[in-house]
């Protein structure tokens, strides 16, 4: 058995084990079988690892100090599959990336600077570079904090995350299609890739009001199973996917828009994360949702309410969020207020013959070496 130190936080309305890349690294086997063992997957409950059995709770963070010259900390994400036996990659997740720069100054990677420490943070999965502003009085950094968000009951450190030129990340370009608005299975969608790959449709065209709960839409399956054939066919017309059976299940992710209902917004959303209905937004997401709001023709900009020309405000299932356009010296940038909250540090245990590469003595060789 291997004990293998990690840090459980709350990052937005996700919670992430963070490890050290280096950590990983010296048990010797593919990460992808280290993680899914720790996480106790494939199962559905993943009652025998960390994972807490929904996507929001099985997600991984692994960090290390950069050597770019442009960011501070290295930043890969994970989403641990609950029963398929899959390890995701593909994209970033924006909520855990709130938990990156609380980390990096708890374990002393970082120095605090001024009253506020910026943490240029790359995210590998996508070449995103994300500045995380951490507030540091004094020039000391204190854990606590008053922050509300919604989706979290209780206040935690604020974190404001801004994602530097987001446009075209994974796919090459903000309309990877090539067309503001389209039509797949009869619903007008909007393909975008800001911030990660979302397929943006107007959930009036699938008999949704907006304003229906993540339960009452994960009970429909019929609609989950039409929503998922459209964001696969987004898939393929994104160039994520040769063919529709092809696409990934974390990418791209789909957004469910619906015009405003209350003065307190510019119009509602609900996302889904993993097949299901996200029980606040994915915060990537809300980045794609930004640059569409700001982009004439989309299904978003048809139907939203501009409160103002640099602020955007997304109802959500947990209630309302707001993102802001600006910019990271030269570069245009979309920034949103987290909070994150570090839970536990602790000595997670793999078990190593339990691993697939242990009938090859990798891992004992690697524990030898420890």
């Amino acid at each position: 058995m291997l004990e293998i130190p990690a840090t459980l936080m709350r990052g937005g309305t996700s919670k992430c084990w963070v490890f050290r890349r280096d950590e990983l690294e010296r048990v010797g086997a593919p990460v992808d079988d280290i993680l899914l063992r720790l996480y106790g997957s494939p199962d559905e409950r993943q009652i025998d690892g960390l994972g807490g059995g929904t996507s929001t709770t099985s997600k991984a963070v692994i960090l290390a100090p950069s050597r770019r010259d442009d960011a501070d900390i290295d930043y890969t994400f994970a989403q641990i599959g609950l029963a398929d036996g899959r390890v995701d990659w593909s994209s970033n997740c924006g909520n855990c990336s709130a938990a990156v720069a609380p980390y990096a100054l708890h374990a002393g990677w970082l120095a605090p600077r001024g009253d506020r420490t910026a943490v240029r943070i790359f995210n590998t999965n996508t070449g995103q570079l994300i500045v995380a502003e951490v507030p540091t009085p004094g020039g000391m950094f204190d854990e606590s904090g008053d922050t509300h968000i919604v989706g979290v009951p209780f206040a935690g450190l604020e974190v404001v995350l801004w994602f530097v030129d987001p446009a075209g990340r994974t796919t090459g370009r903000l309309l990877p299609s090539g067309v503001a608005l389209e039509e797949i299975d009869g619903v007008p969608v909007t393909l975008i890739d800001g911030g990660a790959p979302v397929v943006i449709a107007e959930a009036a065209a699938l008999g949704l009001t907006g304003l229906e709960t993540p339960a009452e839409i994960d009970a429909r399956p019929e609609l989950l199973a039409r929503i998922d054939g459209i964001r696969r066919e987004g898939a393929v017309r994104m160039g994520l996917a040769a063919t529709a059976v092809a696409a990934l299940k974390a990418v791209p992710k789909v957004a469910l828009v619906s015009p405003r209902s209350a003065d307190d917004h510019d119009f509602g959303v609900t996302m889904m994360s993993m097949g299901k209905a996200h029980p606040a937004i994915a915060i990537t997401g809300s980045v794609a949702l930004t640059l569409a709001a700001a982009t004439p023709g989309t299904v978003v900009s048809r139907m939203a309410a501009r409160g103002g020309a640099d602020v955007t405000s997304l109802r959500t299932p947990s209630g309302v969020v707001s993102t802001r356009i600006g910019r990271h010296g030269a570069l245009p940038a979309v920034g949103i207020t987290r909070s994150a909250r570090r839970l536990a540090d602790a000595s997670v245990t793999l078990p190593l013959e339990q691993l697939p590469d242990h009938a090859s003595g990798l891992v004992e060789e690697a524990l030898l070496v420890r």
